[in-house]
């Protein structure tokens, strides 16, 4: 059972898959079932993206959004992030040209014709600039109210000292890795351990911080909930792999 956790936590799994191990690795044995089921959700989430732009036919925004889901639960975040590189001035605004950019250099197969309206659309009142965090919140994916409310559960569990960000700290308040197999083995600290989880959420291109936003927690389950179509499937997902009540 270890060696198959160990494999699991050295390989290119699917984002959540590794949050549920990692959660329940820290507290009790894990059931081949959870694992099967789980593994599933993030290459669905891949695969529905690449289906839809298959079938063609998208406006420029949803062709944007499957464009990013492509790249896994991460990938919305991370063209947040590109764009956030780019804002020199810190002004949390993009003008026309840097929006163009942005969208190239993280590697999106999108016309210019398209980034044009995409920019004009997201540039509501004509002053030449978008808002990232306006931006960012109408590129994820529409959720019902059901599973907001169960991202939020999830998010103020883990935000042990309720400041709006999931540190370390907060972690080590929540759970203990030391039955990680990585623990047990002394390939890795505890530290490390729960300093790997938090990066989990910012994708390869994060700033790998040590901080999760309540913004990029959103975002990285909002992305996931774009492959799952039933509510109540989400909700019991989420639940397990929090242990929420």
């Amino acid at each position: 059972m270890h060696k198959m956790v160990d494999e699991f936590f050295s390989g290119g799994w699917g984002k959540l898959l590794l949050i549920v191990v990692f959660l329940q690795s820290c507290q009790q044995s894990l059931q081949s079932k959870s694992l099967n089921d789980l593994e599933k959700i993030e290459a669905n989430l891949r695969n529905k993206a690449e289906e839809q732009l298959a079938a063609g036919g998208m406006d420029p925004l949803a062709k944007l959004r499957a464009l990013c889901l492509t790249r896994g639960a991460t990938g919305i975040h991370g063209l947040g992030r590109a764009f956030r590189n780019m804002d020199d001035d810190g002004s949390k605004a993009l003008n026309e040209e840097e929006f163009t950019k942005g969208v190239k250099e993280f590697g999106l197969d999108i016309s210019k014709e398209e980034i044009k309206q995409l920019f004009r659309s997201f540039d509501e009142d004509g002053s030449g600039s978008i808002n990232m965090t306006e931006f960012l919140l109408k590129l994820r994916p529409p959720m019902s109210q059901q599973r907001i409310a169960v991202i939020n559960q999830a998010f103020a569990k883990m935000d042990k000292t309720g400041d709006g960000v999931i540190t370390l700290a907060d972690l080590k308040n929540v759970y203990s890795a030391r039955e990680h197999p990585k623990f047990k083995s002394g390939e890795k600290t505890e530290d490390e351990i729960l300093t790997e989880f938090l990066h989990t959420f910012e994708g390869g291109r994060g700033n790998e911080d040590g901080q999760v936003t309540k913004e990029e927690f959103t975002n990285y389950y909002a992305s996931i909930s774009a492959s799952i179509d039933s509510d109540e499937y989400f909700e019991v997902m989420m639940k397990k792999a929090y242990v929420l009540q």
